[in-house]
């Protein structure tokens, strides 16, 4: 008897790492559940040049040199670009000592990609996981709105509602830097689902987890440890808690396991008027609009799996 094994789950991971984004691809790049199709790179944590730079060495630490990886979008649709060093430090993933990346970047640019990998796809056949600002699936979705039926969904980290904004008193910062690609997308019909601070601040790290982590003893699990090691330490002075939350890998955690998260279909709107709310994300979790939901805002974990998993995964390597 032969046994078929379950179909990879297609994917294109939108990102600009950032210390969280990197684990979300470490963690992307050793599940063999799911087909990374590529990697494509946006302004955000930190500059393009270095979002590029870096999406390539984690590649390489992840012996998936032969990954493409796409240059996107080197600022938002509209305004200016916002970053983040203070947070992430100057090269965005400070920490670890990883060597400059020598494998290539695709010639292609990263909207094009986008659009043309969605094009020659079934209706409904890849996922767009987006980690950061969301530049480049906007874009792609502008200048090809032939592409949204293609779209399986969007898994995303960004928004805030019931945590409160932690880049302004009321806008989470992927979604503030660049709030009218969240516009176009939560305005596109695709089905979304959203990873906000609502969910990711109930999923703190220990010093516990991290050290397990490095006693993984191995490259990845040595260098993951080094960088979160040095990301948490924002959260723990901001927040005032022990440990710090671990955006992105929600993510690609939600692909490899949705029984971990729990959430509400809702109508969620982006706010792109006022400077005062800038990127907020209005979110109807009671229904009194009466408008049709847009997302399913995602706002349980258990954060015992969640980070089970990561561990995991992150000992495959």
């Amino acid at each position: 008897m032969t046994t078929t094994l379950p179909a990879r789950r297609k994917i294109i991971l939108d990102t600009d790492p950032g210390q969280d984004d990197a684990i979300a691809i470490l963690v992307a790049l050793v599940s063999p559940e799911l087909e990374v199709l590529g990697i494509t790179t946006v302004a955000g944590n930190v500059p393009l040049p270095l979002t590029l730079s870096n999406t390539r060495k984690l590649c390489e630490l992840a012996d998936q040199p032969t990954t493409p990886v796409f240059e996107g979008c080197a600022r938002p649709m509209v305004r200016e670009l916002v970053t983040a060093e203070h947070v992430h430090g100057k090269t965005g993933l400070d920490g670890p000592d990883l060597p400059e990346p020598t494998m290539a970047v695709q010639p292609e640019h990263a909207v094009d990609f986008i659009i043309d990998t969605l094009l020659g796809a079934e209706d409904g056949e890849i996922t767009l996981c987006p980690v950061g600002p969301l530049t480049n699936v906007a874009m792609a979705m502008v200048k090809e709105p032939t592409i949204v039926p293609k779209i399986r969904e969007i898994v995303l980290m960004g928004g805030a509602y019931w945590e409160g904004g932690n880049i302004t008193p009321t806008a989470e910062f992927n979604i503030y830097v660049d709030p009218h690609a969240a516009h176009v997308v939560f305005t596109s019909g695709v089905p979304i689902v959203a990873h906000s601070l609502d969910v990711t601040h109930r999923a703190l790290m220990t010093k516990e987890w991290i050290a397990a982590v490095r006693n993984l003893g191995t490259p990845v699990g040595v260098a993951s440890a080094e960088m979160l090691t040095f990301y948490e330490r924002f959260d723990e002075e901001k927040y005032g808690t022990n440990g710090g939350p671990l955006h992105d890998p929600n993510v690609i955690a939600y692909l490899l396991d949705p029984s971990i998260y729990d959430g509400k279909d809702c109508f969620v709107e982006v706010e792109t008027g006022s400077e005062k709310t800038m990127g907020q994300t209005s979110v109807d979790w009671w229904g009194v609009t009466k408008n049709a939901p847009n997302c399913r805002w995602i706002r349980e974990v258990d954060t015992d799996r969640f980070y089970a998993l990561l561990l995991e995964r992150l000992g495959r390597y």
